[in-house]
């Protein structure tokens, strides 16, 4: 284990037995981040393989309520499996943290590790409220502590290139962005209570959130993504993906009041109730904005017609010629990747004392515009917000409510 790795200071390691998932390819186990990992299904479980693949790390331990997931995790990793991760944090000493939980635990569970002063990758969305961005925010500023957002495509090279080449005026000044992301997994289930498998220990999965029955489909993916008392859905769960790559390649949601506007499709029948279509009018300053559901885009649209637009599948441009203008010995305006592995550039930005490819400020930001839309969706109202002060211009009073939502005992942030 590393012992007090911080952005500013290091410390001697201590020796990790070399029968905790050695390997030839990995380094001394005293050189080793050692890894907790917190929720190990879904995108938890690809997160797992992703660092047992990095040879600077060690997953020692996982927390998951599901009894099946969690000791599968631990077999494959040889680690130590845990229904709690209170009961693992005070048994298990470690460096970081993967958190991969459903939404309503993001937050929570890393500010738990990071008043343990354990550094932490945490899946997107960020928060359940914009209270909840900004008391992580604070706490891992306080603490000096490395964090990683999941918002993979910051890893992806092309991803890089093309929002370094936005920075560096490929297309001249920014005229007006476009922004959409996918809704999946949609049904209209009915609210049926049904027993809680016994496999699940099924408060610790509620953890924070209001105490209701059991249903199938609340526990299970995708369906927590649409119950609003665990998610916002996906203006954040997806829109999380396009809505960072907006503000890699451009501060435009600095440059003055953010102004929401627009419309969602709620439903109003059934267990989930979460948007599951929208079309939101943004100004980031004078910069406007489109966010609307659709497949995967960053659309940067420029001077005299040109574009810029970047997918996770792709790169392309208006002409072939600006991506072709992309100079790989000129510096650098952003700071790409550690690794094509998102998981390793954590690890890597924890050993060699750099901030992550995805810093805790960044994500904040992207995640409070998904809340601003949501806010302007529920309330049908004009909303504006101050990105600086982070407080509202002007918002309902019901609005101003949803900042932040009451945590059932013993919760707190």
């Amino acid at each position: 284990m590393l012992k007090g790795l911080t952005l500013a200071s290091f410390a001697s390691p201590m020796i990790v037995p070399g029968t905790v998932f050695g390997t030839a390819a990995k380094v001394a186990p005293s050189e080793r981040v050692t890894v907790a990992h917190i929720g190990v299904g879904n995108m938890g479980s690809g997160d797992l393989g992703a660092i047992l693949a990095c040879k600077e790390a060690q997953s020692v331990a996982v927390a998951d309520p599901w009894q099946d997931r969690r000791e599968a995790a631990a077999a494959v990793a040889n680690a130590k499996a845990y229904a709690d991760f209170r009961v693992m944090f005070d048994k298990e000493k470690v460096d970081a943290v993967v958190i991969a939980t459903p939404d309503h635990w993001h937050v929570p569970a890393a500010i738990y590790a990071g008043k343990r002063n354990i550094h932490a990758y945490v899946q997107k969305p960020l928060g359940l409220t914009i209270e909840q961005d900004l008391a992580i925010s604070k706490l891992f500023k306080e603490k000096n502590l490395i964090f990683q957002y999941g918002t993979q495509q910051r890893s992806m090279p092309h991803c890089y290139r093309g929002c370094e080449l936005v920075r560096r005026g490929a297309i001249g000044k920014i005229k007006r962005i476009e922004v959409t992301a996918p809704v999946d997994g949609y049904a209209m289930w009915p609210i049926v209570e049904a027993p809680v498998p016994p496999t699940l220990e099924y408060d610790i999965w509620l953890g924070p959130a209001p105490k209701v029955f059991y249903t199938n489909e609340r526990c299970v993916s995708p369906g927590h993504f649409h119950i609003y008392d665990y998610s916002i859905g996906y203006l954040a769960d997806w829109g999380a993906h396009p809505l960072d790559l907006m503000i890699w390649g451009s501060d435009a949601d600095l440059s003055g009041p953010i102004t929401v506007e627009g419309k969602g499709l709620i439903p109003t029948e059934g267990l989930y109730n979460n948007a599951i279509e929208w079309d939101m009018n943004i100004m980031l300053g004078d910069t406007p904005l489109s966010f609307k559901h659709g497949g995967d885009m960053t659309k940067y649209y420029g001077e005299d017609g040109q574009w810029i637009d970047i997918r996770r599948g792709g790169l392309t441009a208006s002409d072939p010629d600006i991506l072709k203008s992309f100079d790989e010995s000129a510096k650098s305006i952003l700071q790409p990747s550690l690794s094509g592995n998102h998981e390793e550039d954590f690890i890597l930005a924890i050993k060699e004392g750099k901030r992550a490819v995805t810093s805790l400020p960044e994500a904040v930001r992207s995640d409070i515009i998904s809340h601003l839309c949501d806010i302007a969706i529920r309330t049908n109202s004009k909303i504006s917000w101050d990105p600086i002060k982070f407080e509202f211009i002007n918002v309902p009073d019901a609005g101003r409510k949803m900042v932040s939502r009451p945590m059932r005992a013993p919760w707190t942030l």
